[in-house]
């Protein structure tokens, strides 16, 4: 019988911590939400155009795959050092990009839910935007300056990816579909994903406050560089420029 009140009483006692714990998070949650949304209304043009400015970059990368001429793959430093993991494992370098980029989208929504508070969301992305956007402006100026024959597998001569047919219409370049992400052809110099890949980790170590968090991040941004080159999804070159 006493075990079973001490029981009752002990459900009691966690159910009233679970409910003060909530209704601190829930406090927290409106808190932190009115926050942002005050600085969202002060930079919504910040986000707004950097969020405009991936689809134009987008379009860029679509419109030089137009240009794109396969040919015999370029002779490589980094090819002659790191074996080819091939068209069947090329999806590890995505794979690293992936939990970097989730990572760091994650951590920069933290502060609405820990109480560790160094950041607001809404400046992060802008500042990350201002930086992804002098990025991209300088690569669609590199890419279009000179273009290589892609060393990506669906780059390659023989590959009916290699090149697009003329449009139709105007309609068929401004509409980007996954498709056309995945299996770009020409924009090589300078490596994308190494852009966001590096702003995010940079971003992280000056923000961030976990320092095992940070050396981690920077050998996967390291380990994401060497497998993007064994992939053959660029050259060497466009993951040093990136760095």
């Amino acid at each position: 019988m006493e075990f079973a009140v001490e029981l009752v009483k002990r459900y009691s006692d966690m159910s009233l911590y679970i409910g003060r714990e909530a209704s601190k998070l829930w406090k927290r949650l409106c808190a932190e939400t009115t926050t942002e949304i005050n600085l969202l209304v002060e930079n919504w043009k910040f986000i707004l155009g950097g969020l405009i400015f991936q689809y134009i970059h987008g379009i860029a990368a679509r419109g030089v795959h137009y240009l794109h001429q396969p040919g015999p793959t370029l002779q490589d430093a980094g090819f002659a050092v790191l074996p080819e993991l091939g068209q069947d494992r090329g999806y590890i370098s995505e794979t690293v990009f992936t939990f970097i980029f989730l990572s760091f989208v994650s951590w920069t929504f933290h502060p609405f839910i820990f109480k560790s508070k160094k950041i607001y969301t809404v400046l992060i992305w802008c500042r990350v935007f201002a930086f992804l956007v002098a990025c991209q402006f300088l690569r669609i100026i590199t890419f279009y300056s000179t273009q290589l024959p892609g060393p990506n597998y669906h780059c390659r001569e023989g590959s009916k990816l290699a090149r697009l047919p003329r449009p139709d219409n105007i309609l068929e370049v401004l509409l980007i579909v996954p498709r056309g992400v995945l299996y770009g052809c020409g924009d090589l110099i300078f490596s994308s994903h190494m852009i966001f890949s590096l702003v995010f980790v940079r971003t992280y170590t000056k923000y961030g406050s976990q320092r095992f968090i940070k050396q981690c991040a920077w050998l996967a941004v390291i380990v994401q560089s060497f497998l993007i080159v064994a992939s053959r999804k660029h050259y060497t070159v466009d993951v040093v420029v990136a760095w």
